[in-house]
C-alpha cells in the first residue's frame, strides 16, 4: 500500500472505505504550540485501542496496516507519541497482521514489505526477525533482474514508483545497502519533465507529485543527487503560489506534506517553508471543536473524518522537517500533545 492510498479515491468521489478510529482519549501531555506535535498527538488519540487504525468496507472493520505504519513515521518525525508507536509496532508484529499486509504463502507484496521494513528500522528494530518474517531477505527476493521490485501474487503485479522508492530507502539502511540496479531502475523511470511516475512503462510517462517526493528522498539517500535534482526542479515547477501541491487538480495535505519533505531534503528551504505554511492553514486550530484541534484537513473545507487521519499523518512529515532517509525515533517522547489554546 502506498503512503497515499486514498488521495485519488477521495478526489474522484465515493470513497471505497472509511477510516475507523476509537473515541479520542484524554491527552496525557501538556499543551504545545508546535503544530507538528499537536497533529501527531491528535493522530495518536484516534488510534483504535491506542495501537492501530482500521478501515471499514460495507460496515465491516479491517486492519489498516498501511495507515498504522504512516502513523509510526509521523510519531518518529515529530518525536512524540512514542508509546503509541511502540504499541503499533507490537500490533504489526502480531500473528496474522504482518502476513496479512506483506503477503503469505505464494503472495508477497513489494511495497508493503519495503514500507514495513523501513518502519521497523525507524523504530530501531530488527527487520530480519519481525512478525515471523525476515523482511530484508523477503524484500531482496522480490527484486527482478532489471532492478525493479515486483509483487509475487496470483492477483497480478501492483508494484509501482512507491514500491521502488520505499525499497531503496529501506535497503539503503542495511549493511548490504540498496542494490545499484534497484537505484538505477528508479532513476531510469524519470519522465522527460524531471518528475517520476506512479506506474512504470506507461505509453506517456506522467509525473506524480507524491511519487516524485518519495523518489527524490530515496535517490538522495542513495547518493544520486543529479537524478534527485531533476525531481526537485519538477516539484518546484508545479508548486502553487500558496505553497500547496495538488493531486488531480486539488490542493491537498497529503501531497504537500510529502513534497515538503523532499524539498527540505534537497535544500529547497524557501519552497519547503511555503509548503509547511499551507499545511498549517489546513490544521484545525483553537476555533475548532476541542476534539478536532491539531487535526489536518485533506483539503480546504470542513474536517472529513474519512480522510483526516491519513492527511494528518502525511502532513506531520512535512511539518516536522525531516526526510524519510533520516527518520529516526530515537529520543521520542511518549505523550500525545494537544494544541495550546491559551
Amino acid at each position: 500500500m502506498s503512503l497515499r492510498l486514498l488521495t485519488r479515491a477521495a478526489l474522484v468521489g465515493g470513497l471505497a472505505l472509511t477510516v475507523f478510529a476509537a473515541t479520542p482519549a484524554v491527552a496525557s501531555s501538556p499543551p504545545t504550540g508546535d503544530r507538528g506535535d499537536a497533529a501527531a498527538g491528535w493522530l495518536a488519540r484516534h488510534m483504535v485501542d491506542g495501537e492501530r487504525f482500521e478501515a471499514v468496507f460495507d460496515g465491516v472493520a479491517y486492519p489498516d496496516q498501511g495507515l498504522t505504519v504512516d502513523a509510526v513515521f509521523a510519531f518518529a518525525a515529530s518525536k512524540t507519541a512514542d508509546a503509541f508507536a511502540e504499541r503499533a509496532l507490537t500490533w504489526l508484529a502480531s500473528p496474522g497482521v504482518t502476513g496479512g499486509y506483506i503477503g503469505e504463502g505464494t503472495e508477497a507484496y513489494a511495497g508493503a514489505t519495503a514500507k514495513l521494513t523501513l518502519a521497523v528500522q525507524v523504530r530501531g528494530g530488527d527487520p530480519s526477525a519481525f512478525g515471523g518474517f525476515d523482511l530484508e531477505a523477503r524484500l531482496r527476493g522480490l527484486q527482478t533482474p532489471s532492478g525493479r521490485f515486483s509483487d509475487s501474487s496470483q492477483w497480478g503485479d501492483f508494484s509501482n514508483g512507491f514500491s521502488q522508492s520505499l525499497a531503496v530507502l529501506a535497503l539503503d539502511r542495511t549493511t548490504g545497502g540498496a542494490p545499484a540496479t534497484a537505484v538505477g531502475f528508479l532513476a531510469g523511470s524519470r519522465c522527460a519533465d524531471g518528475g517520476y511516475p506512479l506506474l512504470f512503462a506507461q505509453a506517456t510517462c506522467t509525473s506524480d507529485v507524491d511519487v516524485t517526493a518519495i523518489a527524490v528522498q530515496a535517490l538522495i539517500a542513495a547518493g544520486r543527487w543529479s537524478d534527485a535534482a531533476a525531481g526537485l526542479c519538477w516539484l518546484l515547477s508545479v508548486q502553487s503560489a500558496n505553497g500547496a501541491f495538488s493531486a488531480l487538480g486539488v490542493e491537498n495535505a497529503n501531497s504537500t506534506g510529502l513534497a515538503a519533505q523532499a524539498l527540505l531534503a534537497g535544500g529547497r528551504f524557501t519552497a519547503a517553508a511555503k509548503a509547511r505554511q499551507f499545511l498549517r492553514g489546513l490544521q484545525v486550530d483553537c476555533t475548532g471543536a476541542a476534539a478536532d484541534r491539531g487535526a489536518i484537513r485533506f483539503k480546504a473545507g470542513p474536517l472529513d473524518p474519512a480522510t483526516a487521519t491519513r492527511a494528518t499523518a502525511q502532513a506531520v512529515l512535512g511539518l516536522a522537517s525531516v526526510s524519510l532517509g533520516r527518520l529516526d525515533a530515537t529520543g521520542a517522547r511518549s505523550g500525545d500533545p494537544v494544541l495550546s489554546c491559551q
